[in-house]
């Protein structure tokens, strides 16, 4: 099991092991932390990320900023790699579409899924991110490639 699922496998069951998580994912790639994301749900292939609706990332109409939601189907996208990637792997983001489908407010969630990766693989690996607000309809989503390929 590599370094990032461990980690969360170990803290998220105790009462604060979330919220530690998700400090300790913004201490490696601080501009995450404009967000306040909270890690709920993280295994391979899968991870389900939350964040409040604050002053500090609205735009000009009172709603969530789209690059706030972008923020938030990037750190999804990340660590959900990072969690599912075999030994001997590395990634790297390559592009993102993203399409703003609704008005952003409240608590808003990512839901990141991508494929298994295989090991030794190399090339483009999609992650899908829905973000959903406390309806359960989708504001906002976003597909991520990222390059997969073996360390050297």
């Amino acid at each position: 099991m590599n370094s990032t699922l461990n980690m969360w496998r170990k803290l998220s069951p105790y009462p604060a092991g979330k919220w530690t998580f998700s400090k300790a994912v913004c201490l490696k790639a601080p501009y995450f932390a404009t967000i306040k994301p909270c890690f709920e749900e993280l295994d391979v292939g899968y991870a389900v990320v939350r964040i409040k609706e604050h002053r500090a990332i609205h735009n000009h109409i009172g709603s969530v900023h789209a690059i706030a939601m972008c923020n938030l189907a990037e750190i999804c996208a990340g660590v959900v790699s990072m969690a599912s990637l075999p030994e001997g792997m590395r990634w790297i983001p390559a592009g993102m579409t993203v399409r703003y489908l609704g008005r952003a407010k409240g608590v808003l969630r990512g839901y990141a899924t991508m494929r298994e990766i295989v090991p030794g693989e190399k090339g483009s690996v999609p992650v899908i991110v829905e973000v959903k607000n406390e309806a359960g309809e989708v504001v906002f989503d976003a597909e991520i490639a990222i390059h997969v390929s073996p360390m050297k």
